[in-house]
């Protein structure tokens, strides 16, 4: 069976076999490398001050106390930890801000490079923090890798979702999720006691999240730009043939170009939009709703929340406080093999399908942890563990990787840009929201707040069920025509002057020559 396998004609027909789903060599190593390089950072640094917390806060009293001589009020303490977790998604919202401007500017490639800046600066302060006496550092820092996680949470799937074939757009879309759940866990294992989550160990377990910045800023520059940036937004149409036939593995890419011309000339009258322009154009109203509904959905709908009480439903099942570390890595497990079976399943089953059973899943599990943590009988803490790992298999299939790919499929060339700035900015300022609220939350309504999650899991898959549409195995422009009929408007290709037309109904009779795809 090897000697098959190794033989020049077995690995000649698996070439083939490749080119003609289009998943060629250099677009998988691109998605590889981008997403390993940028989503990475963003998983690793969400989970990397868990587990060292208390030893973080110890040196910061410790820090406390050599200047001022007195220990660190409790109420100080609490503010700065409060800063140095808060200060992240803090940054991610500024990170969203600089979407637009940059990838029109410096294009999708050109960012994720230039976003290395805001790892590798924040991993170097974070390494020598403990050894400068500054907690300040780690806060400074903590915004800066935030940036970093704001920026390539939307550029990294809007790089990949124009690199890739309409037939894998949803599977590769789907491959920055993945990445974020790997850096989750990497940086969980790392947390364990006996590894770097002790009293030594943390700097160098911080300044980690700079090595995959390296990789990147090594590698991606030997991959292709998005050949869509290079021909609608550059007009360089050699360059963007140059990426596309690497991308695809064949000289003949006529017919992609060309359905590149047709957004191009479908969109020419709109010019590039600016966030303003996108809140006021007509025919992309609903898209914009929706991507604020489904990424308001994802983080609200209690992710953070379950993550945050985790160890406690853990505790309250008889896990011993030392074992909970360990539960902890099963559940991001868990949370990594989910995400790896959306990869597969998502060109079969489609994006609409899986962000309904995984809103569904996840409300359900709200509602049934809620009766375990209220029902305290003996057997009940197992329930409860088993809805929060029921509750992380449904957010992983769904809720988690699928609006990165909605966004990316939703808007066209000259809008994405703004779009992924509005979607990021509701992403990170909803979950600067929920970690600050929760606690409030936790606190005033007990085991009962899970039903507001329930209430938002509900209210979201009604939406996406009445509103979105199958997207899969779509172009950009079919995507835009599915919207047009809600948003009363037509996506139209005059024979003349082949500009975009945003109709009325009533108006629509006018027009006597349309050529769409």
């Amino acid at each position: 069976a090897l000697r098959a396998c190794l033989h020049p004609k077995a690995r000649t027909e698996k070439k083939i076999l490749l080119k003609a789903i289009g998943l060629t060599l250099v677009l998988a190593l691109s998605t590889l490398i981008a997403t390993f390089g940028s989503s990475f950072q963003y998983g690793f640094n969400v989970a990397v001050v868990n587990s060292p917390a208390p030893f973080m806060q110890g040196f910061y009293n410790a820090t406390y106390q050599e200047r001022y001589g007195t220990p660190i009020e409790d109420s100080f303490l609490t503010l700065l930890w409060s800063l140095t977790v808060s200060m992240y998604p803090l940054g991610g919202f500024f990170g969203s801000l600089m979407v637009a401007p940059l990838v029109n500017k410096l294009g999708r490639k050109g960012t994720l490079l230039f976003n290395n800046i805001f790892s590798i600066v924040p991993a170097i302060m974070m390494g020598v923090s403990e050894v400068a006496g500054s907690y300040e550092i780690i806060i400074i820092a903590r915004i800066l890798v935030g940036i970093c996680a704001g920026l390539s949470s939307n550029v990294v799937p809007m790089y990949l979702g124009e690199i890739s074939p309409k037939n894998l757009r949803g599977a590769i879309g789907i491959v920055p999720q993945l990445f974020i759940t790997v850096g989750i866990l990497t940086a969980q294992v790392f947390g364990i006691r006996h590894i770097l989550g002790n009293n030594t160990g943390w700097p160098v377990m911080l300044a980690l999240t700079g090595i995959p910045a390296v990789i990147e800023l090594i590698f991606l520059p030997w991959f292709p730009e998005s050949p869509r940036y290079m021909l609608i937004q550059r007009a360089d149409e050699k360059s963007a043939r140059k990426a596309l036939q690497r991308l695809r593995g064949w000289e003949n890419v006529d017919a992609e170009l060309a359905e590149m011309r047709l957004e191009d000339q479908s969109e020419r009258a709109e010019g590039r939009l600016s966030v303003l322009n996108l809140c006021s154009f007509r025919s992309l109203r609903w898209q914009l709703v929706s991507i604020i509904a489904m990424n308001m959905g994802q983080q609200l709908s209690g992710i953070n929340g379950i993550y945050y009480y985790a160890d406690s439903i853990f505790s309250s099942a008889g896990v011993r406080e030392n074992d909970i570390q360990y539960v902890t890595v099963g559940t991001g497990t868990v949370n990594v093999f989910m995400t790896i079976t959306a990869v597969f399943i998502v060109e079969a089953a489609g994006r609409k399908l899986l962000m309904l059973c995984g809103f569904g899943i996840c409300c359900a599990a709200c509602v049934l942890l809620t009766i375990a943590l209220t029902f305290q009988v003996y057997w009940m803490p197992h329930v409860s563990i088993a809805c929060v790992i029921i509750y992380v298999i449904g957010h992983a299939i769904g809720p988690s990787p699928i609006p990165y790919v909605i966004t990316t499929e939703m808007f066209r060339q000259s809008s994405r840009p703004a779009a992924f700035m509005v979607a990021g900015s509701v992403h990170w300022l909803s979950n600067f929201t929920v970690g600050l609220v929760f606690p409030f939350l936790e606190k005033g309504l007990g085991a009962y707040c899970f039903i507001v999650f329930a209430f938002i899991c509900l209210a979201t898959l009604i939406y996406i069920w009445v509103v979105i549409p199958e997207t899969k195995n779509k172009t950009f422009l079919e995507v835009s025509q599915l919207f047009s009929k809600r948003n009363k408007t037509e996506i139209v290709v005059e024979a003349t002057d082949t500009d975009m037309k945003d109709l009325d109904a009533k108006d629509r009779w006018q027009e006597d020559q349309r050529v769409t795809p």
